[in-house]
């Protein structure tokens, strides 16, 4: 046990340490293409933290147990968004780049209402839905690398017209470049210490957990649960710390995204699955009655005010909390 209990610690500290380089990098890379966090939170940062996701929906794919992505996809959206996203906002609510919001948003809701479109009337994910789904993700990134680009191409003009009366250009352009090389160090070197202190965190605490005599159900519930949200809960507070909160709310609105265009997408090539309806409410799955409500409610809960205001509030946050303690005291009952 106490071996568990070290590696236990060594996996927060890991977090800890990686989030710290991963907000850093990210943050640089912002800065120095003159591209706004939130941006850069929806697309590098969330592909980084949805990789948990990822691997774990692929894998029961693979096993044959497809459904696990819907699960895992619409229990992470409403994770992050009405606990992760919530508790950052209730702390410290921020303003936000309506502008930047526009695209990420747009993509969710519109990747939303074919997933649900596809969930009430279908009653079952095919192959071709996942192909879809995934084609989305490609456009998705391929939207983003444009607007990157345009934002590189504004850098590179600035830049030149500086570098043009500065007295050492090459030591200045060595510089800018030496720059740029730590930025993405620590952006992957960050992600992968995290998704590795992530894992020894859930495996040790597990472990912990069962010998400490807790119910698997509990340890399900707490630990294994926690561990995919982990990287994006462990950026969020690493971001408000640093006072990147928009970088936060850009990787939770990417990670929405992405788990249901990009997780639910390969899960669903891999093996398509019909929609779960193991629990019922009134005779009707629950994940129909309950679970999409509650995912599409909390994501308009948190950005429909952002977008009319401009800014967080942090009243927003403490509704976001209590739907999310309510859902889980549901999930206990039905």
């Amino acid at each position: 046990m106490w071996i568990n209990i070290l590696w236990f610690a060594v996996g927060l500290v890991m977090l800890i340490k990686g989030g710290d380089w991963f907000v850093d990098g990210a943050s640089g890379i912002a800065r120095r293409f003159h591209l706004p966090e939130l941006l850069i939170g929806a697309t590098v940062v969330s592909i980084g933290t949805t990789l948990p996701e990822v691997m774990v929906s692929a894998g029961g794919a693979m096993a044959g147990s497809g459904g696990m992505a819907y699960g895992n996809a619409v229990g992470s959206i409403i994770c992050n968004t009405s606990l992760i996203a919530a508790v950052t906002v209730a702390i410290k609510p921020g303003k936000a780049d309506r502008r930047a919001l526009i695209l990420p948003v747009s993509f969710f809701f519109g990747a939303a209402a074919f997933y649900m479109s596809v969930a009430y009337f279908f009653g079952e994910f095919s192959r071709i839905v996942g192909i879809a789904l995934l084609c989305t993700f490609a456009i998705y990134i391929t939207l983003t690398l444009v607007q990157m680009k345009k934002g590189m191409s504004r850098t590179c003009d600035i830049e030149e017209h500086v570098e043009a009366q500065a007295e050492s250009e090459v030591e200045n352009s060595g510089k800018k470049g030496m720059g740029m090389i730590k930025d993405i160090v620590f952006l992957v070197i960050g992600a992968a210490i995290i998704a590795v202190g992530a894992d020894l965190l859930v495996d040790n605490g597990t472990k912990i957990a069962e010998i400490l005599g807790v119910p698997d159900t509990v340890i399900a519930l707490t630990f294994v649960a926690l561990g995919t949200s982990l990287p994006e809960f462990v950026t969020a507070i690493t971001s408000l710390i640093k006072g990147h909160g928009a970088l936060s709310l850009g990787n939770i609105i990417g990670a929405n995204l992405f788990n249901l265009v990009f997780v639910s997408g390969v899960a669903t090539v891999i093996s398509p699955f019909p929609v779960p309806s193991e629990s019922t409410i009134n005779g009707m799955p629950a994940s129909l009655v309950l679970d999409l409500p509650v995912m599409l409610g909390v994501m308009l809960l948190l950005i429909v005010p952002t977008l009319i205001r401009g800014k967080l509030s942090r009243v927003q946050g403490i509704i976001l909390l209590s739907i999310y303690a309510a859902f889980c005291t549901l999930q206990f009952i039905i």
